[in-house]
């Protein structure tokens, strides 16, 4: 990559956008770092310009061709409404949002890198899913609502932009689910319930990126130049069972006819946000290949998905002293699976083999 490229990052109000606007702005081959976003990032952005505006408006063409991008790298398709407001607003960020960035770039001339974090959310869970999924393969029950729908739509778009610019390098991310210490989404705050409901019956497969993964991953790509859609995750498989022993966490089993109600309940009190994307994930889990990360795009996670899990269930604050108490409050509200058998509760607690 030679040296004097300008880059804009979207989405660096949130912490994974201004942690890596701040790390290509140290990168000896970029000149400069524009950082976009609605609101100002909390953090410091170091050498990072921040320039206000919203890519859902035309003007984000402006703030491009002004700035003389040369790269950008799309941070913003994201999967809790946070300071963005409601599920409406969030739709519009990361779709029409999408459409009007892509839009720009299409009409940047000197534009000659665009990079997009995605997810692995794009291929669903269903219980007919393959053992690991291939970046040609496809959704086996496509997204009908929320984030999926997004991130599936969002691609669609991307595809199109690379159809109609093939003189620009785009870089198309599928990230599993990013954890860490300082990571918020609703798997994260899922593991950071006092008390972890659990589908009955069910021991979902997860994979994960530590979060400086994923930072490394976007800085590769933007240095590398290598087009097309990649998987990237950790290396190997934690079931969700491992995943709570490894944690200590205590858990409830939970019907899953009642899994969406105590979801709504969580929301309600904002402690976590169960949708119905992450409700069919912590039921039949996902598992994706990564031979193509290696192989094209050069790039090898230092984290495994085992040992970034370990790291994040590290942060966790320890149980609570009443965790008896509350799983028996929270069995007394669950329903019955049948006549004869009542929600299940189990606490976890050690390690695993």
């Amino acid at each position: 990559m030679g040296a004097g490229r300008t880059v804009l990052v979207t989405g660096v109000s949130r912490d994974l956008g201004r942690t890596l606007a701040r790390t290509l702005a140290t990168d000896p081959g970029i000149d400069r770092v524009v950082g976009v976003d609605v609101v100002p990032p909390r953090g410091d952005l170091g050498d990072v310009t921040f320039v206000r505006a919203d890519i859902r408006n035309p003007v984000i063409a402006k703030v491009i061709a002004k700035e003389d991008v040369d790269t950008v790298v799309h941070m913003s398709v994201i999967a809790t409404p946070g300071s963005a407001g409601a599920r409406g607003t969030m739709k519009e960020l990361n779709v029409i949002g999408t459409m009007q960035l892509l839009a720009a770039c299409q009409k940047a001339e000197g534009l000659r890198t665009l990079v997009v974090k995605s997810s692995t959310t794009a291929y669903g869970a269903s219980s007919r899913d393959p053992a690991m999924f291939t970046e040609d393969m496809e959704p086996r029950r496509p997204a009908r609502t929320g984030y999926a729908k997004d991130v599936v739509e969002v691609e669609q778009y991307v595809r199109g932009f690379a159809r109609r610019r093939p003189d620009v390098t785009t870089t198309l991310l599928r990230c599993a689910n990013v954890i860490g210490p300082r990571v918020v989404s609703p798997l994260a705050s899922y593991f950071r319930l006092p008390v972890i409901p659990t589908v009955l019956g069910f021991d979902p497969r997860l994979q994960f990126l530590h979060e400086t993964d994923l930072n490394r991953v976007l800085r590769h790509a933007v240095r590398e130049d290598v087009g097309g859609t990649f998987n990237v995750a950790g290396d190997g498989l934690l079931m969700l069972s491992q995943a709570l022993r490894r944690s200590g966490r205590p858990n409830v089993a939970v019907p899953g006819m009642a899994f969406g109600g105590l979801g709504s309940v969580l929301k309600s009190v904002r402690r976590a946000d169960l949708s119905p994307e992450l409700v069919a994930f912590l039921t039949y889990g996902r598992g994706v290949d990564t031979t193509r990360m290696r192989s094209e795009l050069g790039f090898e996670p230092h984290y495994t998905t085992a040992s970034a899990f370990a790291e994040f269930a590290a942060s966790l604050p320890p149980g609570s002293r009443r965790t008896d108490q509350v799983l028996g409050a929270l069995a007394e509200r669950l329903p019955a699976v049948d006549d004869d058998r009542p929600a299940q509760l189990t606490l976890a607690g050690g390690t695993d083999g």
